[in-house]
């Protein structure tokens, strides 16, 4: 009897552990021949939207409004209001919003009008203003982390798709994609003393759908001070 039981444990758990891995290997990028279409969004009709009280980075004038998806139970951040259900959709600190946000609003601090970041569907991860680069340069800018396309195919933004970068103003205007369409950011810093944004993205050259040592890493950066933000590739191996 001792043996079926432990029989039936093992089975369970190999079917866990093969979900997990299952799971654990969904590619990133599914691709259509040898083509690179932008994929398409479901929209999906039964989420319900809420946005988290309104955030002042500390020097500006703009208030940041996070949207974001309602959680259910067992879901998400929890709330001190119904420990069932969340209404928080971002947690901030250190001048960085972070979450699984569907848009950001932007706000002048003494206006009424609340306008949108962007009109397109996708899903923010990080929103870090450059507060040192601000005070130096007086110029107050936000760098994003985010999906922007559903490239596993599924019919969802998530944390499976590949994720971009982005700038903006602190108002949100000028949003401007950095990395290039299909590679996925690796990480970025600021240079303090050159105005200088560097990062670094992976490209499926292999094209099997996922990012792994036989990609090719890209090196590229940008002139925070340049109006245009024109991104330059530069090797230094």
């Amino acid at each position: 009897m001792k043996n079926h039981f432990l029989y039936i444990a093992l089975v369970f758990v190999g079917l866990f552990v093969s979900c997990k891995k299952e799971e654990a290997e969904k590619p990133k990028v599914t691709y259509e021949s040898t083509s690179k279409v932008k994929p398409q969004v479901v929209v999906d009709t039964n989420q319900i939207e809420v946005a988290d009280l309104p955030i002042n980075m500390e020097g500006t004038n703009f208030l940041i409004h996070p949207i974001g998806v309602m959680s259910g139970k067992g879901k998400g951040i929890k709330s001190s209001y119904d420990s069932e259900q969340s209404f928080t959709v971002s947690n901030y600190g250190e001048y960085q919003i972070t979450g699984y946000l569907k848009n950001l609003k932007f706000q002048e601090i003494g206006k009424d009008t609340i306008y949108t970041l962007t009109d397109k569907q996708i899903l923010i991860e990080t929103a870090t203003y450059l507060k040192t680069f601000a005070d130096k340069s007086k110029q107050q800018l936000l760098v994003y982390s985010m999906a922007d396309m559903d490239t596993n195919k599924d019919g969802k933004l998530d944390s499976n798709d590949i994720k971009s970068l982005y700038i903006s103003t602190i108002s949100g205007q000028k949003f401007t994609k950095l990395s290039v369409d299909f590679q996925e950011l690796i990480d970025w810093k600021i240079i303090e003393s050159k105005n200088i944004l560097y990062f670094r993205t992976i490209e499926d050259t292999n094209k099997n759908g996922e990012f792994d040592a036989e990609d090719s890493v890209q090196y590229q950066f940008v002139n925070l001070l340049d109006k245009e933000w024109k991104v330059i590739s530069y090797k230094p191996i």
